[in-house]
């Protein structure tokens, strides 16, 4: 099959920097790679348009036509133009996108569009306690009510968009996946005791928290380590140009003694920080599913997570990690306490996460059970 990705960022250094929605769009295309599918990406909002193909996979740079008032228009019928000449060359059979902004809400290419639910402006506008824009929301509801088929990662962020558009859309859940042979375990041994957060830095994942959790644990440890890799962001709420900064107000003097903010990595270099950590946290807010929470329990690394929407669909509390409310402090910081103290709980919970993304979140999963969605799909679009 040829599958198309549309989005506005994938995972390479020729793209500019790309979040979530970029690596979770990377494993599956190397997964599907390997079981003889022929991929292309098209990544819109680049500086300039261009194209290579690197491990077998087409990559299409889309520039986006600048002209006030009409920037988005124009792009999208750019986008709509190659999405056609490449289903006449019988290069692609069909194009997913994501939820996000509604790019894909006045494309209407020859092919069937499938829209994959990452998480909308809407969505975590939402989840965030924030007015969205009216136009992204419009844009968004128009691109699902026109897809061909949706798939979700999760459920609860099926369920939550069709209530905030007030729609009634049949979904799949196909949940998000690794690569296993990029994160498989192996033992580092370290004398440290180091939590780590990797992410981007920015208010709706929880950073804000973090400070206050860290100062209760660097009450009772005064040599654990907290390390954050990831890059800094505004902050939409106060208007600060940087989280981090406001992060450094919330820390005590003692415990900000104790942290080393390294800042944005390679995703080459991630794993690297990982294997390192002595556990992981991921105090979020808003998601729909992590791909960050996979890695970490993928190289077998015990984490303690937000309990919001989406989180029980990856860790069962107790079992393979702990799921704490971000706010709920104490709570929190006793539960990182808890693993620091008890490596035979840290090694039960590694265990059990490496089995639990084996069994159910490895890109080859993911990859058959798209395939099989792609392919009912086109069928329906064929006899329409």
């Amino acid at each position: 099959m040829k599958i198309a990705f549309l989005t506005p960022e994938f995972s390479h250094e020729n793209l500019g920097h790309s979040g979530g929605i970029g690596t979770s769009i990377k494993h599956l295309a190397i997964a599907l790679v390997k079981q003889n599918h022929n991929i292309s990406i098209l990544v819109y909002g680049q500086k300039e348009d261009g194209f290579f193909s690197e491990g077998g996979i087409d990559v299409y740079k889309i520039k986006n036509p600048k002209l006030k008032g009409v920037s988005w228009y124009l792009t999208k019928k750019k986008i709509e133009k190659l999405a056609n000449k490449l289903h006449k060359e019988q290069k692609i059979d069909i194009i997913e996108a994501p939820d996000w902004t509604g790019i894909t809400s006045f494309i209407k290419p020859s092919c069937p569009i499938i829209i994959r639910l990452h998480g909308s402006d809407t969505y975590f506008c939402h989840l965030d306690n924030r007015k969205v824009k009216a136009v992204n929301k419009y844009h968004e509801k128009k691109a699902l009510k026109n897809a061909n088929g949706i798939i979700s990662v999760s459920n609860y962020t099926a369920a939550l968009t069709n209530t905030l558009f007030g729609l009634k859309l049949d979904y799949t859940v196909i949940h998000n996946g690794i690569d296993l042979k990029l994160f498989s375990s192996k033992t580092f041994i370290s004398n440290e005791k180091t939590v780590l957060y990797f992410g981007t830095l920015i208010r709706k994942k929880g950073l804000l928290e973090l400070p206050y959790i860290f100062n209760k644990i660097n009450e009772k440890y005064p040599e654990v380590k907290l390390v954050l890799v990831g890059k800094d962001s505004p902050d939409i709420k106060s208007h600060s140009l940087s989280t981090w900064q406001l992060m450094q107000s919330l820390f005590t003097k003692e415990a900000l003694l104790q942290v080393e903010y390294i800042g944005a990595v390679p995703y080459s270099e991630m794993r690297e920080h990982i294997e390192k950590a002595t556990l992981c946290v991921f105090p979020t807010f808003a998601e729909a599913l992590p791909v960050s929470w996979l890695e970490a329990m993928a190289l077998q690394k015990p984490i303690v997570a937000s309990n919001v929407g989406w989180a029980k669909e990856i860790i069962d509390d107790g079992e393979d990690g702990f799921l704490i409310h971000p706010k709920a402090h104490q709570n929190y910081a006793n539960k990182i306490i808890e693993l620091l103290e008890n490596e035979a709980l840290r090694n039960q919970f590694s265990i059990a996460a490496r089995k639990k993304i084996t069994s159910k979140f490895s890109s080859e999963i993911v990859a058959k059970q798209s395939i099989q969605f792609y392919k009912k799909t086109i069928d329906a679009h064929s006899f329409s």
